[in-house]
């Protein structure tokens, strides 16, 4: 397993180790101890997925505190543009984003500190896309920013995007002491 951080203080991307036969592909997700070695988060409180189809985009999201919470994501099908954007005030990249592709060929991850919304954007057919995350679903905390209000160069400047996404506030509407940059914390 290979962890590189990216131009986001905090993020990295991962790329784990792909076995390949001819019977298919094997891919470990996630190691304890390398994670603990690399000072990145080891207690994950809820795992899940969703399925998007060309075009949909879904994020902003990101939870406040005190629910905020690390997250590592990673597509076992398909393709996305994955987009960080940096919240968290006094950061080197406060209010700067990431864009990275994930695909189920190269099984590459991304690890999300707390203090970044995330978002992707679907380039294939179809996508599915697990997250870790190291809080459980907070609704009263559960929040994000318009998609299109931060600068983020999208494929699409139409994308299909939910009802509640298309509401969300804008990046220059949301407050901007939410979260602290805080160096070596998960």
């Amino acid at each position: 397993m290979q962890i590189r951080e990216t131009t986001i203080p905090g993020c990295f991307e991962i790329t784990p180790h792909l076995f390949m036969d001819e019977r298919g592909s094997f891919v470990k997700t996630f190691h304890h101890d390398v994670f603990q070695q690399h000072g990145l988060e080891t207690e994950w409180r809820e795992e899940y997925y969703s399925v998007s189809r060309k075009g949909v985009l879904r994020g902003m999201h990101f939870q406040t505190p005190p629910s905020d919470h690390a997250k590592l994501v990673y597509c076992t099908a398909g393709r996305v543009l994955d987009a960080v954007l940096d919240l968290r005030i006094g950061s080197p990249t406060y209010h700067r984003h990431l864009l990275i592709e994930l695909d189920a060929e190269t099984a590459r991850m991304l690890y999300l500190p707390k203090g970044v919304a995330h978002a992707f954007y679907t380039l294939s057919e179809s996508a599915t896309m697990m997250y870790k995350v190291s809080t459980v679903y907070a609704p009263t905390c559960d929040t994000g920013i318009l998609w299109n209000s931060a600068g983020i160069p999208w494929p699409d400047s139409h994308p299909v995007v939910s009802k509640r996404d298309s509401t969300l506030p804008a990046l220059s509407d949301i407050a901007d002491d939410l979260f602290r940059y805080r160096s070596n914390t998960l």
